[in-house]
């Protein structure tokens, strides 16, 4: 996938997001917040898998180790979902071990248990 179309759909990733927490607001389950964004991003004729298995390679088998991605965006894009009082660096690691794992470029940490959803976006890449 080329970049431009990388960054076009995490717009529309962020556009959607925006639209489930303008009509959700803060204070609701992690899983709500999933449910209606996977939804969202349906709409757009986007494939979207939830919670998603990533196995780890150790010693060069694939190991099961309870890793799930929370929604993960045509093959390509990583969204980790929050609902807490406030992202913790745990929280950011976690992701980007996400995306070394499933050798992917670019996340998004989204804490929705905020005012305003721009405070509670974080943007990672992964510099393969």
């Amino acid at each position: 996938m080329e970049r431009d179309d990388l960054e076009k759909l995490g717009k529309t990733i962020l556009d959607c997001s925006f639209k489930v927490h303008t009509a959700l607001g803060a204070g609701m389950l992690e899983s709500a917040y999933e449910t209606c964004l996977m939804y969202e991003l349906n709409k757009f004729g986007l494939e979207v898998r939830s919670q998603e298995k990533l196995p780890i390679v150790y010693d060069g088998m694939k190991l099961e180790a309870g890793y799930r991605i929370d929604l993960f965006v045509e093959d390509k894009i990583i969204v980790e979902i929050k609902a807490v009082e406030r992202v913790l660096p745990v929280h950011l690691a976690q992701l980007l071990s996400y995306l070394k794992l499933s050798k992917k470029s670019l996340g998004f940490l989204i804490n929705f248990n905020v005012p305003h959803l721009r405070d509670g976006i974080k943007r990672v890449v992964n510099n393969l």
